[in-house]
């Protein structure tokens, strides 16, 4: 799975680039403020349908400029297309057709994003690390995507009756539906977990040697317990607080090293290469499981946190997925022994190709 065309247009300084990647490995290089990192931002979007810089979107429109607009054709010959405009009126097209959602987008490229951003994955809450095992799951099982968002109703529907102080009776039908997709959600989101950790040990190995570091599943309720005693056990207790404590809307996924989690026993390098080693095994996770999709690696700012043989041992790996990978870097000196398949010159939004 890769990209083998690019156009971008009015994404912040660019007004108007095509590129024609290599299936291997990209760099795409320029000063601070060049567009480097745009040519990421357009992948991103049209996969994920926003960006990773800004939840606004107006605000990575090109100034003076009514819309940005994105196409990309897939070397699986699959054309996606994206507008968003600066009013609000939006388009997303897979092959000509509008799609029924836009997961449907997310399920025609799948990509994984290394930036110096990545650390919130391990130093922030809990649903950035559901958000990294609920990708794995919804590319895994094509049901994920329906049993996750009927849990999500449900769970919003028995929130609305507890803040309501609704008799308990009420609670019935709610609380076995939900417990019933909770369960299925979580039996997805364990089989992706172990997959994970099966391919994260030989990745950690060549990235953090002799660190005793553990991953483990948390599904959000007592594991001794069904979803459903749970659930009706802290009924009152939810009616107090006027939500449901329990189920896998809190899951986590929990990292440590030794007795410590990894936040407090890792330096912010060994934190950066463990964050890279969990992003490149979801990504090979994917490719073992369906050859003929794979996945797209994007690597802004190379350099932030690593120093060079790490920046090559990371490289190394990413090479060994087979997958295609862009890597921005502001000086490709930094870079000069790597074997890049096609470089990219970016400099005030324009992008040049490099022999």
């Amino acid at each position: 799975m890769g990209i083998d065309r690019l156009h971008i247009q009015n994404l912040r300084n660019i007004q108007a680039a095509t590129l024609e990647p290599a299936g291997g490995l990209n760099l795409i290089y320029g000063d601070n403020g060049s567009g480097k990192t745009s040519v990421l931002e357009a992948i991103w979007f049209l996969s994920v349908g926003r960006s990773f810089r800004t939840h606004l979107a107006p605000r990575a429109i090109r100034h003076d400029e009514p819309n940005l607009v994105l196409f990309a054709r897939t070397t699986a010959g699959e054309k996606l297309g994206l507008r968003r405009g600066r009013d609000g009126d939006n388009e997303v097209r897979i092959n000509g057709e509008r799609p029924e959602r836009l997961a449907d987008l997310a399920a025609c490229l799948p990509l994984q994003l290394i930036s110096p951003e990545s650390f919130a994955l391990l130093l922030e809450g809990p649903q950035a690390r559901r958000e990294f095992i609920d990708w794995g799951a919804f590319h895994s099982d094509p049901q994920f995507i329906g049993i996750w968002s009927r849990y999500r109703r449900l769970l919003k529907q028995r929130n609305q009756l507890l803040r309501q102080q609704a008799p308990d009776h009420q609670f019935a039908i709610w609380d076995k539906q939900l417990s019933e997709y909770g369960e299925a959600l979580t039996a997805i989101r364990k089989r992706w977990v172990s997959s994970l950790n099966d391919t994260l040990t030989g990745i950690i190995n060549q990235f953090l040697p002799d660190l005793p570091i553990r991953v483990s599943f948390s599904q959000g309720w007592d594991s001794k317990s069904p979803l459903s005693a749970q659930i009706q056990g802290q009924l009152e207790r939810d009616k107090q607080l006027g939500y449901t404590v329990s189920g896998p809307h809190k899951a986590d996924l929990r990292l440590r090293v030794g007795n410590l989690p990894v936040q407090d026993g890792l330096s912010r390098g060994q934190l950066k290469l463990l964050v890279c080693a969990l992003k490149i095994a979801q990504g090979k996770i994917l490719g073992q499981k369906d050859t003929s999709r794979g996945c797209i690696y994007l690597v802004d700012d190379l350099a932030s946190e690593l120093d060079e043989s790490h920046r090559t041992l990371l490289l190394e790996q990413l090479i060994s997925t087979g997958e295609q990978v862009f890597v921005t870097a502001i000086e490709p000196g930094q870079l000069a022994m790597i074997p890049w398949d096609k470089r990219f010159h970016v400099e005030q939004g324009r992008v040049t190709e490099q022999n």
